[in-house]
Formats: C-alpha cells, sequence, structure tokens
C-alpha cells in the first residue's frame, strides 16, 4: 500500500466505526455517503435505493461545499438531501444506473470532461441500490478496493439494522420504523419550500404530500376464534403479501400490532391517496382465502402535515378507522373528508410520544 494509502488508513477505519454505531437506517446511508465523498475527493455524491422490482423508491443527494465566515474564515458545511420527485431523475444516471444492474458490476458515463462513475449496492446477490459520484479522473485501483470495502460493510451493517426493524411474522416495517419514519418524513415536510397554497386552502407541496393511513383487518378476532392462531397467523401473513404487492414501491408499510397496520404514501393530491387505499382495499376483497375465503379490510387515513405532531395525524387516522368500522367495514374514510361532512370537529392532541 502507498504511503498516501497508509496515512488514510486510520481515518477510514475511524469513519467505518462511526458508520457501524449507528442505529438508524437512514442515519446510515447519510453516514455512507459522507464517509466515501471526502475519501474520494468529490463534493456530491448519491444514493439510489431500489425495492424487489428494482424499480427506484429513495434517492440522497450529499453536498460539501466551502462557506466563509464573517470572520473570513473558511470551513466546509455538509448537506443531505432526500429526492421527492423521482420522475425528473437526470436520464444519463438513469442510463448508468440500468447498466450497473444489467452487469452487476460498476460502471461508468462519460459526461463532458467528466466520468458519472455508479456502484452497485449488493442484498444478498440482488442489487438493491446505487453508489453515484462524478469526477474528472477514472477511479484508481486503491480507491476501487476502498469503494468496494465501504459499501460491503455498509450493506451487511445495513440488513442487520434492516432486520431488527422487521415484524417477525409478516417481514413489514415494525412500530421502531414507524418512529424512524416519522422523524425522516417531518424533517421533508418542515423544509421552508415545501409548502405551496392549494385552491381550497390547506397548505400542500410543489412536490408529494404524504398520507398516513390505519388499516384493519374486519372481524379478525372471529377468525382466530373458528379456526385457530395457526390460520390467523396465514391471515395476517396473506393479507401482508396481499397488501405489499399492491401499494406502489416507494409506499411505506407497517405492522402496528395484532391485525392493524399503518401505511405511508406520497401522493400529489387527495384523490390519488384515496385511490391508492381503494385499490389496495379492493385488492383484499377480491382475494379468495384459504378455510376463510372472504376477508375484507377498513382504512382510515389522513394527510401528514408539518404543524400537526405525528400522534395527532395518526390519532386522525385511526378515528377515521374507527368510523370506517361504525359505518359497516370494508370501507376507506378520510379524515379531512370526515371533517368537512360535519361528522368529526377539529381535535388537538397535546401529548408530544409517539406510542
Amino acid at each position: 500500500m502507498s504511503d498516501n494509502g497508509s496515512n488514510r488508513l486510520p481515518g477510514l477505519l475511524g469513519k467505518l466505526g462511526k458508520m457501524t454505531s449507528i442505529r438508524d437506517t437512514e442515519m446510515l446511508e447519510q453516514s455512507l455517503l459522507r464517509t466515501l465523498g471526502p475519501l474520494l475527493g468529490v463534493l456530491d455524491t448519491s444514493l439510489y435505493r431500489t425495492d424487489d422490482q428494482q424499480n427506484l423508491v429513495r434517492v440522497l443527494n450529499y453536498h460539501r461545499s466551502k462557506v466563509i465566515e464573517a470572520d473570513g474564515v473558511a470551513r466546509m458545511v455538509e448537506r443531505v438531501e432526500e429526492v421527492s420527485r423521482l420522475n425528473d431523475l437526470p436520464q444519463e444516471v438513469l442510463a448508468l444506473t440500468d447498466n450497473i444492474r444489467l452487469l452487476g458490476k460498476p460502471c461508468a458515463r462519460k459526461i463532458g470532461k467528466d466520468l458519472l462513475v455508479g456502484y452497485p449496492l449488493l442484498g444478498g446477490n440482488d442489487v438493491c441500490g446505487y453508489f453515484i459520484f462524478q469526477r474528472d479522473r477514472e477511479v484508481q485501483a486503491a480507491e476501487d478496493a476502498t469503494i468496494r470495502g465501504v459499501l460491503e460493510v455498509f450493506s451487511n451493517y445495513y440488513a442487520l439494522l434492516d432486520i431488527s426493524q422487521r415484524d417477525r411474522l409478516t417481514g413489514l416495517f415494525n412500530r421502531q420504523a414507524l418512529e424512524s419514519s416519522f422523524d425522516r418524513i417531518w424533517r421533508v415536510l418542515g423544509r421552508p419550500d415545501h409548502f405551496a397554497e392549494q385552491s381550497d386552502g390547506r397548505r400542500g407541496s410543489p412536490g408529494e404530500n404524504y398520507w398516513l393511513a390505519v388499516i384493519d383487518i374486519d372481524h379478525f378476532k372471529s377468525i382466530n376464534d373458528r379456526f385457530g392462531h395457526m390460520v390467523g397467523d396465514e391471515i395476517l401473513l396473506l393479507v401482508s403479501r396481499l397488501m405489499s404487492h399492491t401499494f406502489r414501491g416507494s409506499d411505506l408499510l407497517y405492522r402496528y400490532g395484532g391485525e392493524e397496520f399503518v401505511a405511508i404514501i406520497a401522493a400529489d393530491n387527495a384523490k390519488i391517496a384515496h385511490n391508492v387505499f381503494e385499490r389496495v382495499r379492493l385488492a383484499i376483497e377480491a382475494h379468495i382465502f384459504p378455510q376463510v375465503e372472504r376477508l375484507t379490510i377498513s382504512i382510515g387515513y389522513c394527510q401528514a402535515m408539518q404543524d400537526i405532531l405525528p400522534v395527532e395525524v395518526l390519532s386522525r387516522a385511526d378515528r377515521s378507522l374507527y368510523q370506517a368500522k361504525q359505518d359497516g367495514r370494508n370501507r376507506v374514510h378520510s379524515y379531512h373528508d370526515l371533517l368537512a361532512a360535519g361528522i368529526f370537529t377539529e381535535q388537538v392532541c397535546a401529548e408530544a410520544e409517539f406510542f
């Protein structure tokens, strides 16, 4: 190893030590970008995550810039941002990720005088994302070994963290993961440029809005009573799989407890959000389940807004679910529609805890 490589080794080991002390998958992703960017001497790096069908579901951009303070001292400032509009990604990046996916190895594309370089993120033997950066020279052998090593450490540790945030029966995200998602989503909602005024007077986003739903399997207790808990567990697993396949790749689905689930989706407006939840309801209604045969779900949902605590948004969705149960089950109710119809009155939750 060169002297330069020897000098960089303690710094790299220190960064890896910090990376593997993190207990949150999103913070781990940010740590990866903060680790590799400075090592490669680039100011901008990106992390692209995909779902099981290789569809892009998340993009994180990391940027370092020099800022001159009032006293004339220069310092480097880091910023990590999540891209909200995945339809607007550069075509050259999409072409590069497509080549990486097909070949299963690092690829590069010429962009003017620079090179756009991409490495696959591997989950087992499958490509589950991409590490992308751009610079004016090719990757050297020592740099290539460093990138591969850091990505391997990241992927292995990410898999361990991911398991800790999964429900054992269904494989869906658990309550711990839900709380982490609240933190991330409310940070996005809190950006100064996120909100614009909608025609109905409510605040909306020039990008995507978020909607939270509480979903409950109708008459699930009677299934356990009639057929036993083994069949009940099988039903929970089948419903989870059906919902996972029906929701879009970017949607988040959690097992909240028992036969109750929480979904968080991004949608431009209330009509699209309602259509997403209605499609899930219809998919469950149309399926033939073993022994039970027919099964339905009820859904209550509410728009997430930055100035309303996550616990209150969850409470509003839960109230809407309860109203759907009262109205006969097997239906989707929106908190805002129930409010507009006078069925609900505005209530504010003063509690700060999530659960």
